[in-house]
């Protein structure tokens, strides 16, 4: 009796957990140590990982630490690629990247935290600049950092946002024998946005990089208008000019004007607007005491184009 109450007493409290074995033995299996082997690739801003039978979908995950603005792209099952394609973005500042994928209607993540390889803070170039003029020229200049050592050489690289062509400048400014700026005389070949990388060599420490996006729209400084005219008689004056060369064409609301007469015998007259023409009417003083005009033409406040008439022209 004694031994077959003790059977019963196992069966019953065994059944349970063969039963609950069953039940997970009939959910997919996932290694809790499942590495996705994420790897980042600057130079296209391409995130690869592993490939994986049986994924429905996932997304990618791009913060960078400076700005903290996540972008996300989502990923699409059965991908023989497994990869995700992002647009330049500065990078100096560190970068985290999060892989996750759904298999078989479980989740893998995993994360990957891409930083400034260089040993040493303030080994980068800083204040950097670029400037673009007289339509086809672009001087980008930057100084030594700070914590730099006296062996420092940096390089300035500029990639196309678009084509993702990259090139080294051909022609750099110097100060002691270091470079610390570049001019470039045909940017013909640079799209709307460009991605910008200084990094730095030497042989006492390891030096960061600094990188940044430009939008070349932004940095372009316009020559003051061309072929001015002016007609005044005793109650109107008329001013018409041309559009100075751009590197884009750009559109009338884009092109801004600001007109500024000064009279010498009353208050200032201005007009600002996208026109190639403007109208100024004098005051009465102005027609009865006669006097010059002096006149100012500027191209969203970058060029400055001036003169003087008097009210006879």
């Amino acid at each position: 009796r004694r031994l077959l109450t003790t059977a019963l007493l196992l069966s019953l409290l065994l059944d349970p957990a063969i039963l609950l074995l069953r039940e997970h033995q009939d959910l997919p299996a996932l290694d809790q140590n499942a590495s996705l082997h994420v790897t980042f690739d600057p130079k296209t801003m391409t995130l690869r990982w592993d490939c994986r039978e049986n994924v429905t979908s996932g997304e990618c995950l791009m913060t960078t630490h400076k700005e903290n603005s996540p972008v996300k792209k989502g990923v699409r099952g059965s991908s023989p690629e497994c990869r995700c394609t992002f647009q330049d973005r500065s990078l100096h500042g560190g970068v985290s990247f999060t892989v996750k994928v759904n298999i078989d209607q479980r989740w893998i993540s995993e994360t990957l935290v891409y930083s400034n390889p260089g040993r040493e803070d303030g080994t980068a170039a800083q204040n950097f600049s670029c400037l673009i003029y007289n339509a086809d020229f672009m001087n980008c200049t930057w100084a030594k950092g700070q914590a730099a050592p006296n062996d420092i050489q940096y390089f300035l690289y500029i990639r196309d946002s678009k084509k993702k062509i990259e090139r080294e400048c051909p022609r750099y400014l110097q100060d002691s024998g270091t470079h610390v700026g570049c001019h470039l005389q045909n940017i013909s070949g640079l799209s709307f946005y460009s991605y910008f990388l200084v990094n730095g060599t030497s042989q006492k420490s390891g030096i960061q990089f600094f990188d940044s996006v430009l939008m070349l729209k932004e940095i372009e400084r316009y020559n003051p208008p061309n072929n001015i005219t002016v007609y005044c008689n005793e109650s109107h004056c008329f001013i018409q000019w041309e559009k100075p060369r751009t590197r884009k064409t750009l559109s009338d609301r884009e092109f801004q004007y600001q007109l500024d007469i000064q009279r010498q015998v009353s208050e200032p007259c201005s007009d600002v607007g996208p026109w190639t023409r403007a109208r100024c009417t004098p005051g009465p003083a102005a027609a009865r005491m006669g006097g010059g005009h002096n006149w100012k033409i500027r191209v969203r406040g970058n060029a400055v184009q001036s003169g003087m008439w008097a009210p006879s022209q």
